[in-house]
């Protein structure tokens, strides 16, 4: 039966109106960029190209050696088509995990390194985001900043299927390099302990147990990054210091004052020492103008 003209004309402004109703599709990749963010919009999620880098080098990086060592071989393993890990790195806050990824992507993006930033939020998609990057000819370290999953929360079985792969393989230009200041990435309680006993009607909670804790023994490569020692934080705080163009020789003003910082923050980090740094020369610098 064919419908009268003015049915179809009617019917056919019903379909453009809700076309438009409908989310774009989302843009294509920038693959000349170095790094991206996985962000979503309207319930679809895209790579957005970033294109302002932190210029974070290793030779930033001090008093971790031996991290930015057993982590560069990792990856140079990575760039030459030889099997390598996904890495774990854990510690206290500001002794420069996430730094140490930064500066990664600037020593070997020449290499074809590129960095993609995924939220915790967003880790679902994690199966969408590595079917974009099967067939590219870069290599891809997807980074979880801040990596920690509360008691209940079950995205990370998106990140264990990835972390180990499933019926469908990871590619093998894809690793994943994860941040966290948790070993075991979800929390533990003295009750796992317990494990002969039943708990909240869990009859198998050793099970129960090792499920929670599995994720990060799928990371190949732990790397522990610790507190920095008094002079370990106080020669952070003279790199940063000849870097900002201040004149670094200490005639015991400069250490004592960051000491003070410290104390204050109640932190000897490379971040507390950083921070200090920039206080310090911006006063220095504000001060000879006067």
């Amino acid at each position: 039966m064919t419908l009268p003209a003015d049915v179809i004309a009617r019917l056919e402004k019903l379909l453009d109106r809700a076309a438009a109703l409908l989310p774009a599709a989302p843009p294509a990749p920038e693959w000349e960029v170095l790094a991206y963010r996985w962000q979503r919009h309207t319930g679809r999620g895209a790579l957005h190209g970033i294109t302002r880098l932190s210029d974070l080098r290793f030779d930033d990086l001090l008093c971790i050696d031996d991290q930015i060592r057993q982590i560069d071989l990792n990856t140079r393993q990575f760039l030459g088509r030889l099997p390598a890990n996904n890495v774990l790195l854990w510690g206290p806050r500001g002794t420069g995990k996430s730094s140490l990824i930064k500066a990664l992507l600037n020593e070997h993006a020449a290499a074809g390194l590129r960095l993609i930033e995924v939220e915790r939020g967003h880790l679902t998609d994690l199966p969408a985001i590595v079917d974009l990057l099967h067939d590219r000819p870069e290599y891809f370290v997807i980074f979880c900043d801040d990596l920690s999953f509360e008691a209940g929360d079950a995205s990370y079985k998106a990140l264990k299927v990835i972390l180990d792969g499933s019926v469908h393989a990871t590619p093998a230009n894809v690793l994943v390099y994860a941040t966290s200041n948790r070993r075991h990435l979800l929390p533990e309680h003295l009750t796992d302990n317990l494990a002969a006993h039943n708990i909240d009607g869990e009859i198998h909670h050793a099970e129960a147990v090792e499920e929670r804790i599995s994720l990060s023994e799928r990371f190949g490569l732990w790397l522990a990054l610790h507190p920095f020692t008094q002079d370990e934080y106080l020669r952070i705080v003279h790199h940063w210091l000849r870097r900002l163009g201040v004149d670094a020789r200490d005639d015991g003003t400069v250490q004592t004052a960051a000491l003070q910082w410290a104390l204050q923050r109640g932190s000897r980090s490379g971040r507390s020492a950083w921070q200090f740094a920039k206080d310090w020369a911006g006063r220095t610098r504000l001060n000879s103008t006067v």
